[in-house]
């Protein structure tokens, strides 16, 4: 990579960064509901009209505020783990700031956010639908330290 483009890509990365980090406290209306005005923005910009999980959206709204193409258009962990592998988007295991991790359970269940920076066997995140204790189940957008070994992987669209 030349390093006009490198230039690009960092610049990029630390738009969709901006964005996310303005998000922070953003909450459900009222908590538990997955619904409020800003929790529908982000559900309707992934194609859901209804109170739903809301992870994968807010990771979606942030891409799409960024005017990064060729993410899937989905709400759904699973499924974009999967249409991003199908669309050889790169998923990897060593994580860089800007990158959408994924999660997902033994339930089937997933969650997902960006990746701020990465420290040691640590990543440090900006999720929706979480909260300060942890939950994938969350009520807020809020900054999260994870570490590497919970995760599927790691999504790469910038």
């Amino acid at each position: 990579m030349d390093n006009q483009n490198y230039q690009v890509k960092q610049e990029l990365i630390q738009k969709l960064l901006a964005v996310a980090n303005g998000e922070v406290g953003v909450e459900e209306v009222p908590r538990g509901s997955n619904d409020g005005k800003r929790v529908r923005e982000y559900l309707t910009s992934a194609g859901i009209n209804v109170p739903a999980p809301w992870c994968m959206a807010f990771v979606y709204w942030c891409l799409q505020q960024v005017g990064v193409t060729g993410v899937p258009r989905t709400a759904h962990c699973g499924t974009m783990w999967n249409k991003a592998k199908e669309k050889r988007v790169c998923c990897v295991n060593n994580a860089q700031p800007g990158d959408v991790f994924i999660q997902i359970f033994q339930s089937g269940n997933g969650h997902a956010g960006i990746v701020e920076y990465v420290e040691g066997e640590y990543v440090y995140t900006i999720e929706g639908n979480t909260n300060d204790e942890g939950s994938r189940e969350g009520y807020e957008v809020c900054r999260r330290k994870r570490h590497v070994s919970t995760m599927k992987g790691f999504l790469r669209f910038i």
